[in-house]
């Protein structure tokens, strides 16, 4: 096995002290330009790489941050990353992203890693409804901020988004244009109130509107992507008094309830109107347009990194951070997935 390169073959090659080598790597602008180029060109052709083990822990902090989604499958937690690792660059460090994939062992061990490697803090969407995963973390006294979801005390920071305001934008959508019966599509019990939020906005449009909670009818999904939603639409299907328009808990749900309407000759939205949530980039290329409640996931991802790099002082210093809970605000995007033609 070939022994890697280390700063003294740097030196011995170039011709200087270790002391200079280093400040070539960390302080550039102290050394003279013809020794740095010696230093540079024998780092290039040596194919040093820095020990970013061995530099945290003389600085005593990590440049990587944590970040642990519930779903890459789902491309709304792709949007939240994509925010999180542009704000974590500007600020000169780097995202370990991980995927739970809904699995609360899968989440213990990342959780397990994320303190293994001291990251500099953590942001994590939790799959585990007990709360035990987050409650071990906790110990290492690793500073986390929750995503899409709303911290419960005020131990820790959190960003999330109105989800409540969100699920009465979609069914006061449907209801103005003269739905007086609305499937619900949901997802499993579990950790993510997001759900039960959408659903409390919902009944609170329909009560707005003179319509009682029977209005809704509920059809549960067994998981969150469009398999499922396929399944709960054939549900729909076999319903007698089937509801004339639906309103599902994510966009994968609704495409699948659409894939679902489609192959069986159901017309959307004449004979059945469709809404999702999140507006994902595949909303708006389905087959049929997808009205859809749009989560700004890319700001949520930017936010969550910002309030961790504020606790860790990396913004603003030791002791100018306050744990806050963040809500941003949906907004609905009509397609023609609601619009009927008829």
């Amino acid at each position: 096995m070939a022994q890697s390169v280390g700063i003294k073959d740097v030196a011995r090659v170039a011709g200087v002290s270790v002391g200079t080598v280093s400040n070539v790597i960390n302080r550039p602008d102290s050394v003279a330009i013809e020794t740095r180029t010696r230093v540079l060109l024998a780092i290039d052709r040596l194919g040093y790489v820095r020990s970013e083990t061995a530099r945290q822990l003389r600085a005593g902090r990590s440049r990587i941050m944590g970040l642990l989604l519930l779903d890459m499958g789902n491309p709304f937690f792709v949007d939240v990353a994509r925010g999180a690792e542009r704000a974590a660059r500007k600020a000169g460090l780097g995202v370990m992203v991980c995927n739970s994939a809904q699995s609360a062992g899968e989440e213990a061990a990342y959780l397990s890693l994320f303190a293994e490697q001291r990251v500099r803090g953590v942001m994590l969407t939790p799959a585990d409804a007990t709360g035990r995963n987050i409650a071990a973390f906790r110990r290492h006294g690793i500073p986390f901020v929750l995503v899409d979801r709303v911290a419960e005390g005020t131990g820790e920071c959190s960003v999330a988004v109105d989800d409540i305001a969100g699920g009465a934008l979609a069914v006061r959508h449907l209801v103005e244009a003269g739905h007086r019966a609305v499937a619900y599509v949901g997802g499993p019990p579990g950790p993510d109130r997001a759900h039960d939020d959408r659903r409390t906005g919902a009944l609170r449009a329909l009560a707005q509107a003179g319509l009682g909670p029977d209005a809704l009818r509920d059809v549960p999904a067994e998981r969150l992507d469009a398999a499922a939603g396929r399944v709960a639409g054939a549900r729909l299907l076999g319903l007698t008094d089937r509801p004339t328009a639906v309103f599902c808990a994510n966009d994968l749900l609704a495409l699948g309830v659409l894939q679902a309407m489609y192959a069986a000759g159901v017309a959307v939205p004449d004979d059945l109107a469709i809404v999702g949530y999140g507006d994902i980039e595949f909303a708006a290329a389905a087959a049929v347009p997808l009205t859809s409640v749009r989560q700004p996931a890319v700001t949520m991802g930017a936010v969550a990194a910002e309030l961790l790099l504020e606790e860790t002082g990396t913004h603003g210093g030791p002791g100018a951070h306050e744990h806050r809970q963040a809500v941003l605000q949906p907004h609905l995007v009509v397609r023609r997935s609601s619009l009927a033609t008829r």
